[in-house]
């Protein structure tokens, strides 16, 4: 049996730091968010993490590296969020109705607890128009959540089944009508309702289209 070189150890501390300190300046970044609003600037960002500018760009390349770590952030809470609706607060699956709400609740929460930190990964101001990717600069997170709200609906229990091509297209669709929605009401300032009343209201439209028919 070959055991590691030294060279090998300092090589895989080398890399656990890496993404420590990566891990590390995405939270600097959401502060910075939090504190100075979507627009905030790579200046912002360097003084919130109390590196520089150059120090950023070297863990994340670019502008762009650095929004698609903190979207991956983001995506994470969101599907945690995602995750913990529907496993039930007993670990027991909740009834098929409160998996949906809470699917829309998890999301919704997110653009109310954290307004800025939404409207950049929406809007991507961070990103010039150089550095921006083509199409919906935010499709890769929402089809990761969309890929695990699909797994989670293709599961809910109830009478008749789902197929796997029907759960992506119900996923796809209610994260993309969830985000419409989201997206309406927080360019409403959110007024209108909470986050909770907006998760009844678009629970009570989907429902009896998500529900599996016997």
């Amino acid at each position: 049996m070959t055991s590691a070189s030294p060279t090998d150890g300092r090589s895989a501390r080398w890399d656990e730091h890496r993404l420590a300190r990566r891990r590390a300046l995405v939270e600097s970044t959401v502060g910075a968010i939090r504190a100075h609003g979507a627009g905030v600037g790579m200046d912002e960002v360097a003084a919130a993490a109390g590196t520089s500018k150059t120090v950023v760009y070297r863990h994340f390349t670019d502008r762009a590296g650095l929004y698609a770590a903190v979207a991956d952030r983001v995506d994470g809470t969101i599907i945690r969020g995602i995750t913990r609706a529907a496993s039930g607060a007993d670990g027991a699956p909740p009834p098929p109705r409160e998996v949906v709400r809470g699917v829309i609740a998890a999301y919704l929460h997110l653009v109310e607890d954290d307004p800025e930190v939404y409207r950049f990964i929406v809007n991507a101001p961070l990103l010039p128009p150089g550095e921006r990717p083509e199409g919906d600069v935010t499709a890769g997170m929402t089809g990761r959540i969309a890929e695990h709200v699909a797994g989670i609906v293709g599961g809910v229990e109830g009478p008749g089944t789902v197929d796997d091509a029907t759960a992506r297209l119900w996923g796809v669709a209610l994260v993309g009508m969830v985000r419409a929605a989201a997206d309406a009401w927080l360019a409403d300032g959110g007024r209108a309702r909470t986050a909770d009343a907006l998760a009844d209201d678009l629970t009570t439209l989907v429902w009896d289209g998500l529900r599996p028919r016997g």
